[in-house]
């Protein structure tokens, strides 16, 4: 099995980390310790490592040749960075992973399914507005916490 890692830049000092799949906690940068916002692209090989996390992991069931998903993407993305030490978001390529798609039912994308402690806690289909994704999630993440 390959090893899982994504590089994220961190968005208060620029510097590159190299984060790994974790149980627990939320990815800091290792210079100015800032919490990182945690996004990540998932195959069909890291995906399960991918959603096993303490926080609640949004996952973006997706495709390339998908116009609504390249709509939504941005603003998954931009959910994910604001909830940086309250949310992971792992992007999958439905076409890169029929296997993973059938075993959660994906019949339609975009699809967004929450995940808490490696199981499907609610799911919300199709391209929604910022405010209701934003409404859907708050629903499931705890408040804000110091991230510096």
């Amino acid at each position: 099995m390959p090893e899982a890692s994504t590089i994220i830049i961190c968005p208060n000092c620029g510097r590159k980390n190299r984060v790994r799949p974790s149980p627990s906690g939320f990815p800091r940068c290792k210079v100015c310790h800032a919490a990182l916002p945690w996004i990540v692209d998932a195959s069909p090989e890291t995906f399960d490592e991918e959603i096993r996390s303490s926080l609640p992991v949004l996952v973006d069931f997706w495709a390339p040749w998908c116009g609504p998903c390249r709509m939504i993407s941005p603003l998954v993305e931009e959910t994910g960075r604001e909830n940086a030490s309250r949310l992971k978001v792992v992007k999958l390529n439905v076409d890169e992973a029929p296997a993973i798609s059938n075993r959660y039912g994906v019949r339609g994308i975009p699809l967004l399914v929450l995940f808490r402690d490696g199981a499907e806690a609610d799911r919300l289909v199709g391209a929604v507005p910022r405010q209701q994704l934003h409404q859907w999630l708050e629903r499931h993440l705890e408040p804000p916490r110091e991230t510096a």
